[in-house]
């Protein structure tokens, strides 16, 4: 497995040809009555082509603001990236944006998501952030995945990503 930084002209949609967003969900977790609950939640979680569009113009966006875009390649295919937003937020929490996260679902369960996580906790440590901020799917999957990272609940919730996907978990994890 090769992890890179990527430049702004590497970003467009023939890098991600190899790359399976594909991911069965069963269960979530979900907040009723002030409280975390796993709820059956069935649904398919792919990427139209119109996602991939705007995905694009994200990941050029963080680059182009600085922020951190790293991929993991095996045999020359993208099969894992992670994006990290420049510019402090959150006050004395001193959060970073963590803004993707995903690993093809064929190398799924092989280290790379951990090591991407990793390589972005390092990166947001050197650009002056304490914690940064996840905004992660509520899959019960995912959640595994974050907890086992260390992850927390987000003690200060980033409005704009509560207003933009109400049911996704707000989380951090110390750098």
């Amino acid at each position: 497995m090769e992890y890179r930084v990527l430049a702004k002209d590497e970003i467009n949609r023939e890098l991600f040809l190899h790359f399976i967003r594909h991911q069965i969900v069963e269960k979530c977790w979900r907040r009723e009555g002030g409280e975390w609950v796993i709820k059956t939640a069935a649904f398919i979680d792919d990427w139209s082509e119109a996602d991939y569009q705007v995905l694009i113009g994200c990941l050029k966006n963080t680059v182009e603001t600085g922020g951190l875009v790293c991929g993991a390649f095996y045999q020359g295919e993208l099969k894992g990236f992670v994006s990290v937003e420049a510019g402090l937020f959150g006050g004395e929490e001193k959060y970073l944006d963590l803004s993707s996260l995903h690993v093809s679902e064929d190398m799924r369960s092989k280290g790379i998501g951990r090591t991407l996580f990793l390589t972005a906790k390092d990166w947001a440590k050197a650009h002056g952030a304490e914690k940064l901020y996840i905004s992660a799917h509520s899959a019960v999957e995912t959640q595994a995945f974050y907890r086992s990272m260390g992850c927390v609940e987000a003690a200060v919730y980033n409005q704009e990503h509560t207003e933009a996907e109400p049911y996704d978990c707000q989380m951090e994890c110390r750098v």
